[in-house]
């Protein structure tokens, strides 16, 4: 048995679970469940790159199992596999998993004889728990095509992910129903900005028809907005002050103005704060593109559901998530990466090759990185499209004009187990069963004991 499942199984019936969620997609099936395609490659391709890739895994056997991490791109990657099969004959299978259940998602299908031969890690921290499995990328193509090294993945010598997507996250802003409270975006360039217009859009809700914040919901598929994105913010600007980039303890230095932000939330929002325990990312999303609040904490790759919705690029704006600390008028959108392709070096060599070339030609084709694009990804390599995504732009906007990012610093949260331990703790809070002492000892003492179980 592989060395790393062994404490690892789950049971049958906690596997048969895993691939649904609330509010997301069912998983596709298994690439061992998925009929082989049998289609043959055109004679003709119709991009240079394109029929390069024919021409390298024409003549193989192998095939391709993506255990994708994006819910919100399933359909997206579905049809670029289908695309792909259909112009090289090569078996492209994508499975997703459901929101918040990635890592036990990983461990079932890990186990299988049909594996994934592509999956995905958070950065140090989730490759300490994957690094068996991962191929050394080394001298491969697509990392080569790299923008910059920064983008590799280390584990010592060797190369064991590559970084595929760049983005953002912030406070989306429906512009039009801020303008009809009597703001702008320019109103709000700090906390306490943020905090009197959805003070006075709470006060006045009834009146406007709609509310400043949708709901905070901390169901399982929209907790990791405020246990891991949110909660980005303190250790970032604790490492900024201590000037590092991981610590063994951290201190809470910034945890009254987690609690500030988390406070402004619940209590201006769509819905009482004791209803949070059940409301879904799904119900976040629907109460923005149906105007039914201002404000909704999100990310870049929230663009396309939100046009697919009916929204429009000129009601679209996404703002700093201001939590009282620093030169907040310099402060840009959080943004960087947890997305890093890892290749199953347990998988077998036909399907190993099938499998990088797969992936470089996403992000060198034509037809590979512009779905890439379209797919709302910022992608670090030197064939990149221009992003339609209207926050991949403004976030583009900001650093032009001088502010500065935040950076993700949630990969260096020491395990899972810490952000479920935050999650549950502000989950009690909000519904008044529980005190914001939980909170702060499952921040602070949680870090510790995870961080000391990980040695």
């Amino acid at each position: 048995m592989k060395k790393k499942l062994l404490s690892a199984l789950l049971s049958a019936a906690m596997v048969a679970s895993l691939l649904i969620g609330c509010g997301a997609k069912e998983a596709e099936a298994p690439a061992a469940e998925a009929p082989a395609a049998e289609e043959t490659v055109e004679e003709e391709a119709t991009e240079e790159t394109t029929e390069e890739a024919t021409e390298e895994v024409a003549a193989g056997e192998g095939q391709v199992y993506y255990l994708n991490f994006k819910p919100e791109q399933d359909e997206q990657w579905q049809a670029l596999a289908k695309s792909y099969t259909e112009q090289t004959g090569v078996p492209v299978t994508v499975v997703t998993a459901a929101s918040g259940t990635y890592e036990e998602t990983l461990t079932a299908e890990i186990a299988k004889d049909e594996a994934p031969t592509l999956f995905q890690v958070n950065g140090p921290v989730g490759l300490a728990n994957w690094s068996d499995y991962c191929y050394d990328l080394t001298g491969s193509e697509i990392l080569s095509n790299l923008t910059s090294d920064s983008f590799a993945l280390k584990n010592g010598d060797e190369v064991a992910g590559i970084a595929y997507v760049i983005e953002s996250y912030g406070i989306i802003t429906n512009v039009e129903l801020l303008e009809k409270a009597g703001y702008t975006t320019d109103d709000i360039k700090s906390f306490e900005d943020l905090k009197k217009v959805a003070e006075d859009i709470t006060a006045r809700s009834s009146e406007l028809g709609f509310s400043a914040f949708t709901s905070t919901g901390m169901d399982g598929s929209s907790d990791w907005r405020f246990k891991t994105h949110l909660a980005n913010l303190p250790i970032y600007f604790e490492y900024q002050e201590d000037g590092i980039s991981d610590t063994k303890a951290i201190k809470g230095t910034y945890l009254d103005n987690y609690k500030q932000i988390f406070d402004l939330y619940i209590n201006n929002s769509t819905c009482s704060p004791k209803e949070l325990a059940t409301k879904t990312g799904d119900d976040a999303e629907n109460e923005f593109a149906e105007g039914k609040a201002v404000f909704f904490q999100n990310g870049s790759w929230e663009y396309g559901n939100l046009i697919g919705k009916g929204m429009t690029d000129d009601q679209l704006k996404m703002i700093p998530i201001y939590i009282g600390v620093g030169d907040e008028a310099n402060q840009g959108l959080c943004t960087g990466t947890e997305n890093f392709w890892c290749v199953n070096n347990e998988a077998s060599e036909e399907d190993i090759e099938a499998t990088l070339t797969f992936i470089n030609w996403c992000v060198s084709s034509d037809e590979g990185t512009q779905a890439m694009a379209d797919m709302g990804f910022t992608i670090p390599f030197k064939n990149a499209k221009e992003n339609p995504n209207v926050f991949v732009q403004q976030d583009a906007a900001y650093t032009a004009e001088g502010k500065v990012p935040v950076s993700w610093n949630f990969t260096t949260m020491p395990s899972e187990e810490w952000k479920n331990g935050v999650g549950s703790a502000l989950t009690a809070y909000a519904a008044g069963t529980g005190d914001w002492d939980a909170v702060v000892t499952a921040f602070v003492d949680g870090w510790a004991s995870e961080k000391a179980l990980a040695e």
